[in-house]
């Protein structure tokens, strides 16, 4: 009768091996695998494929097989593993799975540390500038890396991206008499040469101001460089905030980016979500990127460009903020209008009487549901013997909800 098992094999060669899938191994008569889990089994006696160098001979042979198969794997073959080709190019009815312990598992037991929070990223025959937003968007990653992109090469992007504050686990040759773990800096790490078996682990450590931008809204203006000070206010930025109600996964536009201080306050709410940030203005997109590595944003793309022209090439947004328009709201906000899903949000901050009219009247031609806050903002000098207060032109916020 025929039947296709596909174990996983553990960490210490036979000794992981559960006596169901040693029952198993033993009844066949097709053994599958690579160089190094056939030499675990000598004496085999049915027939052998190596699978390291054809996958698609693979296929063919257990299409053509009637027999029992076995297809040996490392670890879980449906994690970055066999697994996934064989589902593909097979019935799934005729697939067995046994999985086994991973090297991933394996290296956070060594490292004594909790996995159910991490997220997993093979960059074994990938790009790597996804791979590299991914981890830089999560405090905990777990890398299985090729020969092209190692940890030295990881190590290197990710301190271009300004992002060094991780701890590294470099974990090598698992399982093995050579099993290494070696602690290290992200700068270390960069210059360090890694065994071709390992698995890379990452850990964010948050210095104390860091933690204090991550868990609160409201990062203090001086805290940005911009351009004469011409920046979404601290309480505006919060209320905006609130006004576009964002969810984790959601794809927000801010048009108008300026200090990009939006952006940088959204991407902590948006842990798996894609901020793009719009700015015309040469000094603006200057200051934008060294507010970007200092505030070390996860995911904020700096679109440079005049809007509406450059929003052609952007994903559909689920939720737009409009900070500044340079003298083209109407087009801005027509395109925003065809591109934004029903039930998505736009939110509009405006400074004179204006700009308000004419989104107003935009939106209220458009079917959208529209409301309008005025904000106030005054606040006490610091440094001087009285305390007055000073007062800040007043800002309108709109909200436009499309029908």
């Amino acid at each position: 009768m025929k039947s296709i098992h596909v174990i996983g094999a553990g960490i210490d060669g036979h000794e992981d091996f559960s006596t169901q899938a040693q029952e198993l191994i033993r009844s066949a008569d097709l053994l599958c695998a690579g160089e190094r889990l056939l030499a675990l089994f000598p004496d085999f006696a049915g027939q052998k494929l190596c699978i390291d160098k054809n996958l698609n001979e693979l296929a063919d042979t257990l299409k053509r097989h009637q027999g029992r198969s076995v297809v040996l794997a490392s670890g879980d073959p449906l994690f970055f593993g066999i697994g996934r080709y064989l589902l593909r190019n097979l019935p799934d009815t005729l697939l067995e799975f046994l999985p086994n312990v991973t090297s991933v598992q394996y290296a956070f037991a060594k490292i004594r540390e909790p996995w159910d929070d991490a997220i997993f990223v093979s960059v074994h025959g990938r790009g790597l500038p996804k791979s590299i937003d991914r981890i830089i968007a999560n405090d905990k990653a777990a890398i299985l890396t090729d020969t092209v992109n190692t940890p030295a090469v990881i190590a290197r992007t990710l301190l271009e991206r300004g992002c060094s504050g991780y701890r590294a686990y470099l974990c090598e040759d698992l399982g093995t008499k050579q099993e290494r773990i070696r602690i290290m800096t992200i700068p270390e790490l960069a210059t360090t040469a890694a065994a071709p078996l390992n698995v890379l682990l990452l850990l964010r450590e948050f210095d104390e101001e860091e933690q204090a931008y991550v868990s609160t809204l409201g990062i203090p203006d001086d805290e940005f460089v911009t351009v004469k000070k011409l920046i979404t206010k601290e309480e505006i930025r919060v209320v905006t905030l609130a006004k576009l109600k964002l969810r984790h996964d959601m794809c927000l536009w801010d048009i108008g980016a300026g200090s990009g201080s939006i952006s940088i306050e959204a991407d902590h709410l948006l842990p798996n979500g894609r901020i793009f940030a719009v700015e015309r203005n040469e000094e603006c997109r200057r200051f934008i990127k060294q507010n970007l590595q200092k505030f070390k944003t996860r995911n904020v793309q700096l679109v440079e460009g005049d809007a509406p022209q450059c929003l052609e090439e952007l994903p559909d947004p689920d939720r737009i903020f409009i900070g500044g328009s340079g003298g083209h709201l109407w087009d801005i906000l027509q395109i925003s209008d065809q591109r934004l899903a029903t039930g998505g949000r736009i939110v509009l901050n405006a400074i004179t009487l204006d700009t308000l009219t004419a989104a107003n009247e935009f939106f209220g031609n458009a079917g959208y549901e529209v409301e309008v806050v005025t904000v106030n903002i005054a606040r006490t000098r610091p440094l001087t013997s009285y305390k007055m207060f000073e007062a800040y032109n007043p800002v309108y916020i709109l909200t436009a909800v499309k029908e």
